[in-house]
């Protein structure tokens, strides 16, 4: 079973290698790394910019079982006389749950990358150094799709920090060191060798290293060094049977981390190009069929409106190049695609009728674009739920119209759920309630309420109106969107 990488333990790096009665082994590159004799310098030196991570969620604790009392009862004042409002049945206090991770920093002003996972629906993060010193930090910018998130922490003295490394010189067998908080243990260190390369598992911009450094839960964030003491992966995932470490862990690639973390230092968010086409692999049967010597490039499936339409790039081309980088796969077009700048003009080589011709298109931006043509091959799909505003909400499907009584023709968003603690609740909105409408606008699915909320933080609004429906009957809220 896949589960986030969220720890790293203590391993043995010593090696006894005894070759008896069998040839001579090929000569060593030049460039090849003996193990080291011992990883204490290293750890010494790069362990103050190595960071824990607690974080705190206000969560509601159901109530407890007892007798209810009928409005008006004499009980029922009787318990709001000793200070429970509710009686005992109604809802409780909420409280705090923690949860524990780790991080790395990666600038003495107090920038601090961890994985999106661990801080992800946080109210309150606070950093704990290697020194033992707190301080509380405040979210940047998260990227979902690499599970990538950026921290901040203000302190009256420059941090120790580390700088990514190149994680695309890394090969199978290179000595690595991760670093992190395992099962809550604090400061621990462990090392091993990089097992794999360019790992896929289950996102768009997927590429990890593999490594046998115990990883456990608790180091979710946590860095991944080579021998120089640069940052070549963040710990991220793990399988396992049992949730600790079996010597098969994940690291996202720094190539890709620190892409992402410049964006949302810049932004606080991403801007990923956009080509706008829909793409599969080519197989061997599609090159024999279309008398091309190897099965490489992203075939294009479909070209739906968009900056691809508009260059005049067809479906059956197949893409072998993107500005001047060759493309063998969906994925490295993918890849490639996403780096490239917003507005840019780039060159693409395509294969077409069995000859070579060159387009120039205009990338556009693919968070604008989620939701309509995106690339078959990787499109995310629409979130099934999401929690925004308090609320748990998923687009209206025919089997909750049904269920809620609401006519075929309804559109919209379905609570399926709500924090009691919040402004929305206090408000009056409920489970089952439709909102149709944010911002004056119509909502089919949660992008276009993210949508609207976006807008509203954009114009300095503080908050957005919802038009929501309950047994028919409309109703407009405005909830605070800070």
């Amino acid at each position: 079973m896949l589960k986030p990488a969220f720890a790293r333990g203590v391993l043995g790096a010593t090696v006894l290698a005894l070759v008896i009665g069998v040839a001579p082994l090929a000569p060593a590159p030049a460039f090849a790394r003996a193990a080291p004799e011992s990883f204490a310098d290293l750890a010494e030196r790069i362990s103050p910019s190595v960071v824990n991570i607690t974080t705190s969620t206000t969560v509601a604790t159901p109530a407890q079982p007892g007798p209810s009392f009928p409005e008006g009862s004499p009980f029922g004042d009787m318990f709001r006389d000793f200070g429970i409002p509710n009686g005992p049945n109604g809802p409780s206090r909420p409280q705090r749950s923690n949860a524990l991770g780790s991080g790395y920093v990666i600038s003495e002003d107090g920038y601090i990358v961890t994985n999106n996972h661990v801080i992800e629906g946080a109210d309150q993060i606070e950093i704990e150094f290697f020194s033992g010193d707190r301080l509380e930090a405040k979210l940047i910018g998260t990227d979902p799709k690499t599970d990538v998130a950026l921290l901040k922490v203000t302190s009256d003295k420059p941090l120790p920090f580390v700088k990514f490394g190149n994680s695309d010189t890394m090969r199978v067998g290179d000595w690595v060191m991760a670093m992190g908080n395992p099962l809550g243990q604090g400061f621990s260190v462990s090392a091993g060798i990089v097992s794999a390369r360019n790992r896929e598992l289950s996102g768009t911009y997927d590429d990890y290293i593999q490594t046998d450094a115990a990883i456990n839960r608790g180091n979710s964030g946590g860095p991944l060094f080579n021998m120089d003491g640069d940052v070549i992966g963040m710990n991220t995932a793990i399988l396992s049977p049992n949730g600790g470490s079996i010597g098969i862990g994940f690291s996202m690639a720094s190539n890709v981390v620190s892409k992402v973390v410049g964006q949302l230092k810049e932004y606080g968010e991403t801007r990923r190009g956009w080509l706008g086409v829909k793409i599969q692999d080519v197989t061997p049967d599609m090159a024999e069929a279309l008398g091309i010597a190897m099965a490489e490039g992203a075939l294009v499936s479909e070209v739906p409106e968009g900056p691809a339409r508009d260059a005049g790039i067809q479906a059956g081309d197949i893409i072998i190049s993107f500005d001047n980088g060759e493309v063998k796969s969906t994925r490295d077009l993918v890849r490639r695609v996403a780096d490239a700048p917003v507005g840019e003009a780039v060159r693409v080589t395509v294969l077409r009728d069995g000859k070579k011709e060159t387009i120039v298109v205009t990338l556009g931006r693919r968070e604008l674009a989620e939701g309509e043509a995106v690339p078959a091959a990787v499109q995310r799909p629409q979130d099934s739920e999401k929690d925004l505003l308090g609320l748990t909400v998923t687009p209206l499907t025919a089997e909750l119209g049904t269920e809620l009584g609401l006519p075929s023709d309804a559109t919209g968003l379905v609570i399926k759920d709500i924090d009691d603690t919040s402004a929305a609740y206090e408000k009056g909105l409920r489970a089952g309630d439709l909102i149709t409408e944010a911002g004056q606008e119509p909502v089919a699915n949660i992008d276009d309420l993210e949508a609207r909320i976006g807008d509203a933080k954009d114009a300095g609004r503080k908050s957005v109106l919802l038009l929501i429906r309950r047994a028919g009957e409309p109703r407009f809220v405005a909830l605070p969107v800070e």
